[in-house]
Formats: structure tokens, C-alpha cells, sequence
């Protein structure tokens, strides 16, 4: 009887970091996106906001392979900030630190 090797398909596993605001804003909205695509996913934070000075989990559960992605920041004023090609599984300390230099 013969053995034979199936490739098996390569299951996303689920990003997880701390994001920490060490800024001076209030973050009202934040989306990430694969860098290779185009279009930003839903907000990840929802109805909430993120004051300047607090860490929350974030998890990116988006099915996707990838590690590489953009993020986009806007302030409760408006503002924007956009990070782009941010390797998400080489954070250290899986903590990504936003502040206002960005």
C-alpha cells in the first residue's frame, strides 16, 4: 500500500497585539487593512474610543494569512493618521505604540 502526501491547506491564525496610545488624541476610529489590498476594514474599535494613555487588546480576525498591514487612526477631531506595511507578527512585545510623532 502506497502512502501518499496531501499538502495541507495554511490556516490564518488570529493576530493579537496590545495597542497602546501614548499620544495626545483621543482615537475614535481605528481600521486595518492588508497592505496589499485597498479598502480599510470596519472600525475595529465600533462605538467606542481610545484616550490618550490607555493600552487595549486588539484582534484581527479577518481569515487572512498576512502579517503585514496598514492602520489608519482618526482623532475625535478628525485627524488622521495612517501607518502603512506595519509586520504585525514581528511586533515586539506584541504591543504597537501610537503616539504623536506619527
Amino acid at each position: 500500500m502506497a502512502l501518499v502526501a496531501l499538502p495541507l491547506p495554511v490556516l490564518a491564525e488570529d493576530l493579537v497585539f496590545q495597542l497602546t496610545n501614548n499620544s495626545s488624541h483621543t482615537i475614535a476610529n481605528f481600521y486595518t487593512s492588508p497592505t496589499a489590498t485597498d479598502d480599510w476594514e470596519e472600525d475595529v474599535f465600533g462605538e467606542g474610543v481610545f484616550p490618550a494613555g490607555n493600552t487595549v487588546p486588539v484582534t484581527i480576525a479577518d481569515g487572512s494569512d498576512q502579517c503585514v498591514y496598514d492602520m489608519k487612526f482618526v482623532t475625535d477631531e478628525g485627524v488622521e493618521f495612517v501607518e502603512t506595511a506595519i509586520d504585525l507578527c514581528q511586533l515586539a512585545g506584541n504591543e504597537y505604540t501610537l503616539t504623536d510623532a506619527q
